[in-house]
């Protein structure tokens, strides 16, 4: 029978996820009752998306701002701590920037990257920054400069001045902050040579900069609480990157080793359909808010874990390339006849470097990830598992 549906994502609902949960069963059975009700049937190859915050939450990854401030004293002693291009967020680093205060013997330095952070949020427009004949690739600004050049500026969505919330919330655990506007991790050095470098996608390059300046202690939000505090939580890989606000004083960090959950996954819908589907945690989609001009992914990565048959790239055709080039003098059934014969060769090896012209090499699991991010939201819809189904079909299928 002829198919005219493609790709489908579902948002699965499932119960409150709490500490020690059985995700595995639970997930299993909520996708397994979901297909049952709806009337959907499950396929190889269908992929099951699990939102990070259920994996955490069920592990029990917390950590407190004590446990962060514990681990922010054993790695810079009584430096003053230039903490370096921190994203602007009460969600995200707030809660962390507490823990480093905390830590922090004396003083801390907050260097913030303009016009902008990390992830898009503006501190100040292009605009302003032209009028006030400011050049943010070599100008270095106090915080009275900044002040005095562009006054109070708050973030559009929010709200909030982040400048004054972030030296408050150091200034609130008795620690002297300084606050700096510059865009080279070198600029720090002027100020202290103990260095934590908060940027995600960027850190491995701040920090090479900043070991060949000569900066004595750096250290990146990845490497604060890779290892338990005690009894807190952890993450072997990314540390505080990836981690959310949970309460005043406590954080949910991304989560750890979840591979063999993702395995009892497959393995229990393997037994109960006959069918092999993949299975992958995900956090924050790869894309770009075109209005706010804020990048979503302010997590480290988007999958942090996935069944093996998520590894690598689409292999497509660019259909629209062929139709408008190599078969642009057919038409109807000709060209759905071509084009289907085209695919056929693609998937026995047969096509060269043109199968994929003008199409990105992105990785599997950063689009299915990001298409399980849009279908979830970040609200109240209670559909914490995304089912997509139909994701590696083609033309022919």
């Amino acid at each position: 029978m002829e198919r005219f549906v493609g790709t489908v994502a579902r948002g699965i609902r499932c119960p409150i996820i709490r500490q020690g949960d059985d995700l595995a069963e639970i997930i299993s059975s909520s996708v397994l009752q979901a297909a049952q009700a709806d009337g959907f049937q499950l396929h190889d190859r269908d992929v099951i998306g699990i939102t990070e915050s259920i994996v955490a939450r069920a592990q029990g990854n917390y950590a407190t701002i004590d446990d962060i401030a514990d681990d922010v004293r054993q790695k810079f002693g009584d430096a003053t701590i230039g903490v370096i291009f921190p994203i602007l967020s009460r969600n995200r680093f707030a809660i962390c920037l507490r823990g480093i205060a905390k830590g922090a013997a004396k003083k801390v330095v907050l260097m913030l990257s303009y016009p902008s952070d990390e992830v898009g949020n503006e501190l100040v427009s292009l605009d302003m920054i032209e009028e006030a004949g400011v050049n943010p690739y070599s100008d270095i600004l106090t915080e009275d400069d900044f002040r005095q050049k562009f006054g109070i500026i708050r973030h559009p969505f929010t709200g909030m001045d982040y400048i004054q919330y972030y030296g408050d919330i150091v200034r609130q655990y008795g620690k002297e902050c300084e606050i700096i506007f510059a865009n080279h991790p070198q600029d720090i050095l002027r100020y202290t040579d103990a260095v934590l470098s908060c940027d995600i996608h960027t850190r491995c390059h701040t920090r090479t900069l900043l070991h060949k300046a000569g900066a004595r202690i750096v250290f990146g939000l990845d490497e604060i609480l890779t290892e338990p505090i005690g009894d807190s939580g952890y993450n072997a890989d990314y540390g505080l990157l990836g981690s959310n606000k949970a309460t005043e004083t406590k954080i949910k960090l991304f989560p750890h080793e979840c591979k063999d959950m993702l395995i009892d996954i497959q393995n229990i819908l393997l037994k109960a359909t006959g069918k092999k589907l993949e299975v992958m945690v995900y956090g924050d989609g790869a894309f770009k808010d075109p209005q706010g001009k804020i990048w979503e992914l302010a997590d480290p990565i988007v999958s942090p874990s996935h069944t093996d048959g998520l590894i690598g790239t689409p292999n497509e055709l660019k259909l629209k390339y062929l139709a408008d080039n190599d078969f642009s003098a057919l038409d109807g059934e000709a060209l759905r006849d071509a084009i289907s014969e085209k695919i056929r060769q693609k998937d026995a090896n047969l096509v060269g470097q043109m199968a994929s012209e003008g199409t990105t090499p992105r990785r599997l699991t950063d689009l299915i990830g990001s298409l399980c991010d849009l279908t979830s939201g970040s609200g109240d819809k209670g559909t914490p598992v995304v089912l997509v189904q139909g994701y590696f079909d083609n033309y022919t299928n």
